[in-house]
């Protein structure tokens, strides 16, 4: 019998092409945004997806018309099993792709080359190292900027992901453009965005606007030039003229851009959320170990996908604790 392609479209017409794979809720750094100060409950081992277990769901979303998979975390290199989960995945028809905070990626080179992934998602909220142990409760800014040579130097395609915050790194936007003169990197900005733990306001926000602002006090508009965004994007990108690399703005706060999105996100412990920002989920994994297809429910949850952010329209919903707390933290989510 041949898939059907259509359980991965919602009503208003967006076909999800893109899964995101949350590999473990564990991670090595303890940054403020994603990891609330007090922790998290960790889901028990036995409720994880086993390697196996991912092979076979995402082989699933495959046949049904996933084209692209990114694992996320916590960090996803944290899994004793990673090699095994990426050789398996990269047999599939599929580009593949990680989110990652960098600091494990020596010991993972040779296993992601023989794997074929070419495009890589490093965290790196700040240029100073001593900020970076204010975010993140470690030492290891060192560690995260030879990895990022590293990879850069063994020709894979990095994108640095910057969740910017009032009164912690809104100054260094210009710093973080600067360094695309001399490395061929694109540099995320990403609005920060309210998840359970990270005691959120909009007061801590730096819109799109700010950005671009910033960036206009350093540099004229002839320099500034806006590129073709990718489609179904996520960043709207610009370059500085003469630079190897380019910058983009994630604004799922102040711009958000619904109206393209085909992401899908499959937890840890393998739950389907059809929206960042939702507090419902779907669970994959109890009825897959059941022997039950799973493809109804997939369907099901694609289609009660809201057209905005998780049905909060406007930013003032976004003020509204009650409309998004009670959503996992981002950590336990997978990004």
């Amino acid at each position: 019998m041949t898939p059907s392609k259509t359980i991965l479209t919602d009503d208003f017409g967006r076909k999800h092409n893109y899964l995101r794979i949350s590999l473990l809720e564990k991670c090595n750094l303890r940054c403020t945004y994603c990891m609330p100060a007090d922790g998290i409950v960790l889901s028990p081992k036995a409720s994880l997806m086993t390697a196996d277990e991912i092979f076979s769901l995402a082989q699933i979303f495959v046949e049904n018309g996933v084209d692209k998979i990114r694992l996320t975390g916590g960090e996803p290199l944290l899994r004793k099993d990673f090699p095994e989960i990426i050789s398996k995945l990269s047999t599939l028809k599929t580009s593949l792709s990680i989110t990652t905070n960098g600091i494990l990626i020596d010991r993972h080179l040779d296993v992601l080359k023989e794997a074929n992934v070419k495009k890589i998602n490093l965290s790196l909220d700040t240029l100073v190292s001593s900020k970076f142990h204010t975010i993140t409760l470690r030492n290891q800014f060192e560690k995260v900027i030879d990895n990022l040579h590293l990879l850069l130097n063994n020709d894979f395609q990095v994108k640095v992901n910057v969740v910017l915050m009032k009164g912690f790194n809104e100054n260094e936007i210009t710093d973080f453009v600067q360094l695309t003169q001399f490395l061929p990197i694109s540099v995320r900005f990403i609005e920060f965005m309210p998840f359970a733990g990270n005691e959120w306001d909009r007061s801590k926000m730096v819109s799109q606007n700010e950005i671009l602002s910033e960036v206009n006090n350093v540099f004229s508009s002839e320099e500034i030039q806006k590129l073709e965004d990718e489609k179904n994007f996520t960043a709207r990108t610009y370059k500085i003229k003469g630079f190897q690399g380019d910058f983009g703005i994630i604004s799922s706060i102040t711009n958000p851009f619904c109206d393209g999105c085909n992401r899908i996100r499959l937890t840890a412990n393998g739950k389907i959320k059809n929206c960042l920002f939702s507090n419902s989920e779907t669970d994959l994994l109890t009825a897959f170990r059941n022997g039950e297809s799973i493809t109804d429910l997939i369907s099901a949850s694609i289609k009660n996908k809201k057209k905005v952010r998780a049905g909060m329209v406007t930013i003032s919903e976004m003020d509204d604790p009650a409309l998004h707390f009670d959503n996992r933290s981002m950590i336990a989510i997978g990004g």
